[in-house]
């Protein structure tokens, strides 16, 4: 390694110019040397152990740190330039000059010249951290200079061991090691341009010169905000250079570097006077300097959210320890430390910063704009890397559940005009008649209620962690419609975050915040937009989703709700329809996904099918008219009701059997079930013997058609009776019981009885009795008059009535095998005189 000529920066002093009275200085170390060589060895001991251990690798820190003091006492700017060049490291600072008090205190073990002054040294026993890479350290300013020589010192320490024996054995056992910086000797030289103080490092080596320029490639935003007293940084290493810059903005200090770029950092402080009881056990020079103070740094990025600092992530002291932080931001604060002044020592002052440290944490993160989803980065986790670690992460940790930081799902003003709805179900302090919410938002009451309505939330900025949801299984947009209701949750997205578990932060199933929801509130259209963000959820969570109705209430759960059908009319009263207790939902809320979930599309059928209208039809003969309800529709409102959906339905005759129980007036005003009465006019009503059926109101007949009458089960033409699987059992072949006649049963042919016993003598005795299949009867065929059987003949010789007559009928035996018989209609004619008044059987048998 090729050094340059130290001459160049520093020289001996001219005979008799000593300032600074280091010749004294010698002199005294020299003399307790030979006086008592125990000295001696607790001196070399005291410098290697600093060299070697504590120090031995803060050479710039330190460097940087006495530069920030002597600005501090300058009151001026603190700059510093670190020049390593042709095996030379020069530190020039500004700030206050070298002096006598400062030579004896570089020369001095732990006996500092600061100790009276707010500075950041305060032992004098940084300076040591030199003898890592030289042994010709030198100081120089505008009022002179003060050197150091290893060769000089065992000069001195060899001709004071002449006269002191024991001394001699002590140089001889440590092999030429003897202290350095106890012997300082004047010197000269002059600080570069606009610097006031330099110090000259001739490096020993090649090995010394790789540590320095390690030291000086990391060099980082840390030095800049750890010593308040710098502002800038120069670091050159042959030709190349880098300055870094340190500026303050607000709340935040922005760090300009020339290799790295800008990184802007987020900064709160905290100080004051340290308690007596807290300092027992700490020096005595500590306890003369009762003030503690901290500061917490974090990184941001342009958008002002915090980033993983780039520094070393330990505990600054406020030069960098060796003391593990996990806390994702920069702490820089007066712990105490241990005597190598790498790790924190053990105590009550500790213990103390540790919670002031966890304060400051927590209003950082209170304070912190914008609030965003970022912020949660900054959450430790529990676990620490070593004791002091571990207790600072538990303190932040007690705290952050009771402060407000976290992101609201919604914001104020995310949507125009409105504020947030009023809340269902929040946590915390969310109740009804309260005067704060979550994170001490207001709570209004709404004007006119009372304090058991439900408040107006004015949407907090930031949430405590204590009253935070998170959605489990909702998307974004469903968090976002949820939050303008439910103020307490949190952003989408965040379920799977550790440091949310960590925090304690409740996690809802979209099922319970769906529950939540009953009896809230909103405009329709915000159920659209509720729905429309839960297009693609599973259905199952969404069961107790409420639906707002057309007639202005909010029913809970979609199944069976109806959809009203976009461009479409039914032509039925929606006021009639809530009157039958059917549930309309609103238009303007009416979305897809409803008829996922069980929502039908208000189709005239689907309307006529709902169980209400049905319950309605089957009670409409009641006493009461089936008006459980008194706001029920009468007996003509629902007959129109129903006589209108049948129609747009283009219902047929036995599509919906159930509506035979439809009351309809009669031509007398009576109120009958529709299955017994017969159209006016009709071909049925034309062959029947007078006085057998009533007719239906003449009025009604001609107001609605034989369409959808018919289809309601008046009589127009003979009626058919199918029915399956028919047990041919005489004593079981009855009319069922029931409001009307039911096309499937069989019980209600004429003689039908009779029938099944003709069948059954066709086949051998059976405990089990055979079945028909499939049954196609003619029912009422004993109504017909005995002079308008040709007309009935004629009717019944017309399809589907034809099918009936002729087509033979299957019968399943006990055995598995099938037979075929003449089917009941045909049995039925054979036997009654239906020609000209004779039975057609008594004229096959005369033929």
């Amino acid at each position: 390694m090729r050094r340059v000529n130290v001459s160049n920066f520093v020289r001996p002093a001219t005979e008799g110019a000593d300032p600074f009275g280091t010749a004294r200085l010698r002199r005294g170390v020299l003399d307790a040397w030979a006086t008592s060589p125990a000295r001696f060895r607790e001196d070399a001991n005291a410098e290697e152990d600093l060299v070697l251990g504590g120090y031995r690798d803060r050479l710039i820190v330190e460097l940087a740190q006495n530069a920030a003091d002597a600005a501090a006492r300058a009151g001026v700017p603190g700059r510093l330039r670190l020049t390593l060049r042709e095996g030379v490291l020069v530190a020039a600072n500004t700030g206050a000059p070298l002096d006598a008090a400062g030579v004896e205190s570089l020369s001095t073990l732990r006996a500092s010249a600061k100790r009276d002054t707010p500075s950041i040294g305060r032992f004098g026993v940084g300076f040591a951290a030199v003898l890592s890479v030289t042994d010709e350290p030198a100081v120089v300013g505008r009022h002179g200079g003060v050197r150091w020589s290893l060769a000089e010192a065992r000069e001195l320490a060899a001709d004071t061991a002449r006269h002191s024996p024991g001394l001699g054995d002590e140089v001889r056992r440590r092999d030429g090691h003897v202290p350095v910086l106890r012997l300082p000797y004047a010197a000269e030289g002059t600080a570069p341009d606009t610097y006031d103080t330099a110090v000259i490092l001739p490096l020993r080596d090649t090995a010394a010169a790789d540590l320095a320029e390690r030291l000086l490639d990391a060099v980082d935003d840390s030095l800049l905000l750890t010593l308040a007293g710098l502002e800038e940084v120069v670091v050159e290493v042959g030709d190349d250079a880098r300055t870094l810059w340190r500026r303050t903005d607000g709340h935040l200090t922005v760090v300009e570097d020339s290799r790295d770029g800008t990184t802007t950092w987020r900064t709160l402080s905290a100080h004051g006077e340290t308690a007596p009881d807290l300092l027992v056990d700490r020096p005595v020079e500590e306890r003369l300097r009762p003030h503690w103070s901290l500061t917490w740094a974090v990184p941001v990025d342009t958008r002002g959210l915090p980033v993983r600092p780039r520094t070393a992530p330990v505990l600054h002291a406020p030069t960098p320890s060796d003391e593990p932080l996990g806390v994702p931001a920069l702490l820089i604060a007066s712990f105490p430390l241990d005597t190598t002044r790498r790790h924190a020592a053990p105590g009550p002052l500790t213990d103390f910063l540790v919670q002031r440290a966890a304060d400051t944490y927590a209003e950082l993160l209170a304070g912190w704009r914008p609030v965003d989803t970022g912020i949660i980065d900054l959450v430790p986790g529990p676990l620490g890397k070593g004791e002091l670690d571990g207790a600072l992460r538990q303190a932040v940790l007690e705290r952050l559940p009771r402060t407000a930081f976290l992101p609201p799902a919604a914001r104020q003003g995310d949507r125009p005009g409105e504020t947030a709805g009023p809340a269902f179900g929040v946590a915390g302090d969310l109740y009804p008649g309260s005067a704060t919410g979550a994170a001490g938002s207001e709570v209004l009451p709404l004007p006119g209620d009372d304090l058991g309505a439900t408040p107006e939330v004015l949407l907090p900025e930031a949430l405590r962690p204590r009253d935070a949801e998170v959605v489990e299984g909702a998307g974004a947009d469903t968090v976002q419609v949820l939050a303008e209701v439910l103020p307490t949750l949190l952003p989408a997205g965040l379920e799977r975050r550790v440091e949310l578990r960590t925090l304690g932060v409740t996690r809802v199933p979209l099922a319970d915040v769906v529950d939540r929801l009953a009896g809230l509130e909103k405009d329709p259209d915000w159920w659209y937009r509720l729905y429309d963000s839960l297009a693609g959820t599973d259905p199952d969570r969404l069961s107790g989703l409420p639906v707002p109705l057309a007639d202005g209430r909010t029913t809970i759960g979609p199944r069976q709700i109806l959809l009203p059908l976009p461009d479409t009319a039914t032509g039925t009263d929606p006021e009639i329809l809530a009157r039958l207790g059917l549930k309309v939902a609103h238009e303007d809320a009416a979305h897809p996904l409803l008829e996922k979930l069980g929502a039908l599309p208000a189709t005239p059928r689907a309307i006529l099918t709902t169980p209400q209208v049905r319950a309605a039809v089957a009670a409409s003969l009641d006493d009461d008219g089936g008006a459980w309800d008194e706001d029920a529709p009468d007996a003509e409102e629902l007959a129109d009701t129903v006589l209108a959906l049948v129609r747009e339905a283009g219902l047929e005759p036995g599509d919906e059997p159930w509506l035979g129980a439809l009351a309809l007036p009669d031509e007398d005003g009576e109120l009958v079930p529709a299955g017994e009465l017969v159209l006016p006019g009709s071909p049925f009503a034309s062959v029947i013997r007078e006085g057998e059926l009533a007719e239906v109101d003449h009025e009604l007949a001609d107001k609605w058609g034989e369409q959808p009458l018919t289809a309601c089960g008046v009589l127009a033409n003979f009626a058919l009776v199918r029915a399956t699987d028919v047990v041919l059992d005489p004593d079981e072949l009855e009319p069922r019981e029931g409001d009307f006649a039911e096309p499937d049963d069989a019980g209600l042919l004429d003689a039908v009885d009779v029938w099944a016993e003709d069948v059954l003598d066709r086949f051998p005795d059976s405990p089990v009795p055979p079945v028909a299949t499939e049954l196609v009867a003619v029912r009422d065929l004993d109504l017909v008059d005995d002079d308008k059987w040709p007309q009935a003949l004629a009717l019944l010789a017309q399809p589907p009535l034809r099918d009936a007559l002729v087509q033979p009928l299957r019968i399943l035996l006990p055995d598995g095998t099938h037979e075929v018989v003449r089917p009941y209609t045909a049995w039925w004619l054979r036997g009654h005189p239906v020609l000209d008044g004779r039975r057609p059987a008594g004229l096959l048998a005369a033929g």
